[in-house]
């Protein structure tokens, strides 16, 4: 004679048995979901709640608590019921008009609108403004500058530059060149107050400047090994010793591509009489007010946040050493910058860019 409270049949139609499968191979589904989907499917096999268990890894009251209700509401039995809470008390409507009156319009004593301002405006409090803010990810306290490169060969530079970038020529090296100029060697008025437990570096916001200094750099796209001097001056005889630094560090046997913005320094006399006595250089320029096709650029970025912005040097030399121990440091463990966007893709996000701006004309 059979132990146990008797389990009330499960059977499942051809509609049911495709939604449970659905769910348990859908990788949207939730995981709470989908395991009471397989649960319905064992228990249809006819398994009992000891072996489904036993096979999902789930304890038998859960089992007998979905079959149940599965028999009882069916697939709609096993969704999450709605969890207790207080009623929403904001509506679409007021979402829609603190959307409007922070996109269209702004206060009359400020430039933009504050969640306090917002709030007063719009009878609501100020938690409520910053919620909805934040689900439509809208800012109004920040801003950014942009510039547009009125360059009448952009396209083509862009083509050329990222061209080089993504599909690099065979048997050649590429270098983004240029000129970090007048760096300033900064010390402080008094100590620094160094961290400690509750309190973050503590420093004057006046200075002692000791003078300036230049880095020229080429960064190697392939390797992220970056090649580079300093000079005290900034002209092209410094620019073309810095060519015959890059000429002796690069294999003979390689045509060498240097990515270059259009600084004067670099279309002097001096450089294109030392160009031309060297046909393996071909020089590729980025467009005018569009240094962010340099990749150099972002090693500077990294080396004046880790090493110049905080740093205290009381002499040019100090600066020079710490510049020059910070590229060996680079170079020790070089780390190329991947270029992930086609010129397509920048073009196309240019033109909407300046589509934008047309229309906040209009």
């Amino acid at each position: 004679m059979p132990l146990g409270r008797p389990i009330a049949p499960l059977s499942i139609g051809p509609d049911e048995r495709d939604v449970l499968e659905r769910w348990t191979r859908r990788p949207t589904t939730a995981q709470a979901l989908a395991q009471r989907a397989r649960l319905i499917l064992a228990c249809a096999e006819g398994k009992t709640n000891t072996v489904v268990a036993q096979d999902l890894g789930v304890t038998k009251q859960m089992v007998g608590k979905w079959r149940a209700r599965f028999c009882e509401r069916r697939v709609d039995g096993l969704l999450d019921e709605p969890r207790p809470g207080a009623p929403r008390t904001i509506t679409d409507t007021d979402v829609e008009r603190i959307l409007a009156l922070t996109l269209e319009s702004t206060p009359r004593d400020a430039t933009h609108w504050s969640t306090r301002s917002m709030a007063q405006r719009a009878g609501m409090t100020q938690s409520a403004v910053s919620r909805i803010w934040r689900a439509f990810a809208l800012q109004p306290h920040r801003t950014e500058t942009f510039k547009l490169s009125k360059d009448p060969l952009f396209i083509e530079k862009v083509r050329d530059v990222v061209g080089l970038y993504m599909d690099p020529p065979d048997r050649a090296l590429v270098l983004s060149v240029d000129e970090k100029s007048e760096i300033q060697a900064l010390d402080r008025t008094a100590p620094l107050l160094p961290m400690r437990p509750g309190q973050i570096e503590r420093r004057t916001h006046d200075y002692v400047r000791h003078g300036t200094t230049s880095l020229f750099a080429a960064l190697d796209t392939a390797s992220g090994k970056v090649i580079g001097s300093v000079q005290r001056r900034h002209r092209s005889i410094e620019f073309v010793k810095f060519l015959d630094q890059i000429d002796a560090a690069v294999p003979k046997d390689l045509d060498v591509h240097l990515v270059l913005d259009n600084y004067g320094t670099h279309k002097t006399l001096l450089v294109r009489r030392w160009l031309a006595k060297r046909p393996r250089y071909h020089l590729h320029f980025t467009p005018t007010s569009a240094s962010w096709l340099n990749q150099v650029e972002r090693w500077f970025a990294a080396l004046t946040e880790k090493q110049l912005r905080r740093g205290v040097f009381r002499s040019t030399r100090d600066l020079e050493t710490a510049i020059m121990d910070y590229l060996e440091t680079s170079n020790a463990s070089p780390k190329p910058f991947v270029w992930t966007k086609t010129a397509d893709q920048i073009l196309a996000s240019l033109a909407r860019f300046c589509q934008r701006i047309s229309d906040s004309r209009h």
